[in-house]
């Protein structure tokens, strides 16, 4: 057995070897390792790069708002030309809706033709034709237009706005490409058959 003397020598000396131990040993600083650790600078190179990509995408859509874009008539060419159909075919005192180009038909009762923008004149929500009133709504702020466009009921400020028209052979082509503004119906605005 061990004595308790020999027992408390064997732990002085253990002891002893650990401090002698640990004083060889440089133990570094608490900052000094933050500083310097490779993940910690790994970290500071990712934020900062992430910060220079933030700033070069703000600095884009700055730009790319700023650069005037092309207008949709330059990319359609040809494709302004829609053509409706035989002029016989539209009756009188009708409207007939055509979505590929936006616009209403309207046939009026002198048998003049009128390309009517879907487009209300207030903020631009889309109107509808109600066959049994005889007339355009506008479903958001109650705007209403009679079939030549004019405004019979506001807040809307002006008529609806209208595309020229075309009739060659009979066949009438309503010309998208440009929407046209206007106070008030006037009789120059209708194409005649």
């Amino acid at each position: 057995m061990v004595s308790g003397y020999e027992h408390g020598a064997g732990m002085a000396l253990v002891k002893a070897m650990v401090v002698v131990d640990m004083k060889k040993q440089k133990i570094p600083k608490e900052t000094e390792t933050l500083s310097n650790s490779p993940r910690r600078r790994f970290l500071n190179i990712l934020w900062w790069a992430l910060g220079v990509l933030a700033v070069a995408e703000v600095i884009g859509m700055a730009i790319a708002f700023l650069r005037p874009g092309k207008k949709a008539a330059q990319h359609a060419g040809a494709g302004n030309l829609i053509t409706c159909g035989p002029a016989a075919d539209f009756a009188v005192s009708t409207v007939t809706a055509f979505q590929r180009g936006h616009f209403y038909l309207a046939r009026l009762e002198s048998g003049g033709f009128m390309a009517l923008s879907r487009k209300c004149t207030h903020l631009g929500c889309t109107v509808i034709w109600d066959e049994k009133l005889n007339r355009f709504e506008c479903p958001c702020h109650a705007s209403a237009f009679n079939l030549a466009g004019d405004v019979i009921s506001k807040p809307a400020p002006r008529a609806l706005d209208y595309h020229s028209i075309i009739i060659e052979n009979n066949i009438v082509k309503v010309d998208t490409g440009k929407r046209m503004k206007r106070q008030r119906f006037s009789v120059d605005q209708l194409t005649l058959v």
